[in-house]
């Protein structure tokens, strides 16, 4: 596989890459299957609205139990979605043809695909980055939204504890130098989510187009226990991705009386 996505067509002068293709393709299957399983709500769910209603009140719970109700109230729309984005594509990079349909030529050992035609979407370092400078917008506004802009900054630069005299002024300077460590790491946040959630995705597809060109009489075998390994391991980085995002808020947000919820 190629480290960065290819090139198949154009949409006026956009660029349309194979991974784009795939986003789209799971963000329109989520659309359609979200409006189906509510397009006729019953108070007693069943089907696929039983299933729908049974993921997001599972993600509303848990995450509440973390950030709290206050908080999880104005961001779970984030929250729940970029969760069930980001498992449902890594689950559809999975699918048998992803990263070996498409256009190539025929090799010594058999027909290599040069330009596929799908790719992961997290397997891409666009999709990834994107979605974290998403998030890192969402996290100011979210911010200054709960404690306001003095009260951001007093979370970076104030001292904290109560000091008084000279250890005061020194403790002024100490927490005003952590500050501005706290700011480069804030920074940095959005590069480390992406190259996590990205790292992770693209070094699974390699793993498994290894496992099946390792031996080509068991190339239909050798990748099947890998398969299960990386549902699993696309169902943890989902998670991850939700996790972080959701206490790097919380941290942020908390007032000096933070909800009993913060604290589980």
């Amino acid at each position: 596989m190629p480290q960065s996505a290819v090139e198949i067509g154009h949409l006026g002068p956009l660029p349309i890459t194979n991974s784009m293709l795939v986003t789209w393709i799971v963000a329109i299957g989520l659309i359609v299957f979200a409006q189906i399983a509510t397009r006729r709500m019953k108070e007693i769910p069943d089907g696929i609205q039983n299933f729908w209603e049974w993921m997001v009140e599972s993600l509303h719970n848990f995450l509440e139990g973390i950030i709290g109700h206050h908080l999880v109230n104005r961001t779970f729309w984030f929250f729940a979605s970029v969760f069930i984005f980001i498992l449902f594509t890594n689950w559809v990079g999975l699918i048998p043809g992803v990263g070996t349909v498409g256009w190539g030529s025929q090799g010594p050992h058999g027909f290599v695909v040069h330009q596929p035609l799908f790719r992961g979407g997290n397997a891409d370092l666009n999709m990834t980055l994107a979605m974290a400078l998403v998030f890192f917008v969402c996290w100011v506004v979210w911010a200054i939204r709960e404690v306001g802009p003095i009260g951001f900054l007093a979370h970076l630069f104030a001292p904290k504890g109560e000091t008084s005299g000279a250890l005061k002024a020194l403790m002024v300077l100490v927490f005003f130098a952590v500050g501005c460590l706290e700011v480069f790491s804030i920074l940095f946040r959005p590069v480390s989510l992406s190259f996590r959630l990205y790292g992770n995705i693209f070094a699974g597809e390699n793993m498994l187009e290894a496992m099946s060109t390792l031996i080509p009489s068991l190339g239909w075998l050798l990748p099947v226990p890998f398969y299960f390994m990386e549902l699993l391991v696309g169902f943890v980085q989902a998670l991850v991705f939700m996790l972080l995002t959701a206490v790097f808020t919380m941290l942020i947000c908390e007032h000096d009386e933070a909800p009993a919820g913060a604290h589980h």
